[in-house]
């Protein structure tokens, strides 16, 4: 059993959950995700690590409240405890490859849109602590649905927009893309961008006009975490690829989004009976 420690409501619906799960917090990665199950009967449902305590030994998990497992979880309170955290899964953010030096002289930019601040944030956190402040832009349709903008100001410069303009810049997060570069001459040779598909899509198209190598992460198309149900098939660059095995981050210059939001749609045909509905949101989208 894994014993929630902590249930904190980050925005209406969006909870942020910390469960003692000593030896995924040993070997978790920036990018990599867990696979939680509330009962010995549950689903299996996949959860990006958004942060970790290696010497508490604890998991921060982000999740929203939309569909049947995810409101299951959400209703679970401290001192209650997951059947299974299992983990951790996925590769790392490519990020943790490069050699120190060549990481520090690194421009990057970050684009995280509705529960992306969740999979950002521990990538945004693991630069700071070598020594590399990143520009984090944060979008949201309002002011009261930002998550970790305190924590994630800590840690790189921050930059708000949001649909109704209620805070920072208004419009979408491609505009703030575009006065950054633009306007106010900024320059970056490395982007991840993590949000809603359609936000990944227009987001990459942006940055391939200024010809900034970008990553998306497809974490929201995975279901059983292991590959093995193919409902996280995607094409990237003409080829079939496996978001749980082999993501769930790719070249975001490359990713067929099209294919990718029609897959999303088949699981939210019926969303009174289909469990299944509850996955785009434990990831962002």
């Amino acid at each position: 059993m894994y014993p929630i420690l902590s249930k904190t409501l980050l925005a209406p619906h969006i909870y942020e959950i910390v469960v003692d799960a000593p030896r995924v917090a040993r070997s978790g990665q920036p990018g990599q995700f867990v696979i939680v199950r509330t009962d010995a009967k549950g689903e299996r449902i996949p959860l990006t690590i958004c942060d970790y305590d290696r010497e508490k030994g604890s998991v921060t998990l982000v999740i929203q409240e939309i569909g049947i497992s995810s409101r299951k979880i959400c209703a679970m309170e401290a001192g209650d405890a997951f059947a299974d955290v299992a983990g951790p899964l996925g590769r790392p953010s490519d990020l943790l490859d490069l050699p120190a030096e060549e990481l520090k002289k690194k421009r990057i930019l970050f684009v995280a849109g509705g529960l992306g601040t969740a999979p950002v944030y521990p990538q945004v956190k693991w630069l700071h602590e070598q020594g590399v402040e990143a520009d984090v832009i944060i979008g949201a349709k309002n002011k009261d649905m930002f998550t970790y903008v305190e924590p994630m100001r800590k840690v790189g410069r921050v930059h708000l927009c949001t649909d109704d303009g209620s805070e920072g810049f208004h419009g979408m997060v491609t505009g703030l893309i575009e006065q950054l570069v633009e306007k106010e001459g900024r320059e970056f040779d490395h982007c991840v961008i993590i949000g809603p598909m359609i936000m990944m899509k227009f987001g990459a198209m942006t940055t391939k006009k200024y010809g900034i190598p970008t990553i998306v992460s497809l974490n929201a198309l995975m279901v059983d975490g292991t590959g093995m149900c193919g409902a996280c098939r995607v094409t990237v660059d003409g080829k079939t690829r496996f978001t749980c095995v082999e993501g769930p981050e790719f070249d975001g210059h490359l990713v067929d989004y099209d294919e990718a939001m029609r897959r999303q749609a088949m699981y939210k045909e019926n969303p009174k009976t289909n469990p299944e509905t509850h996955k785009c949101s434990c990831h962002g989208n």
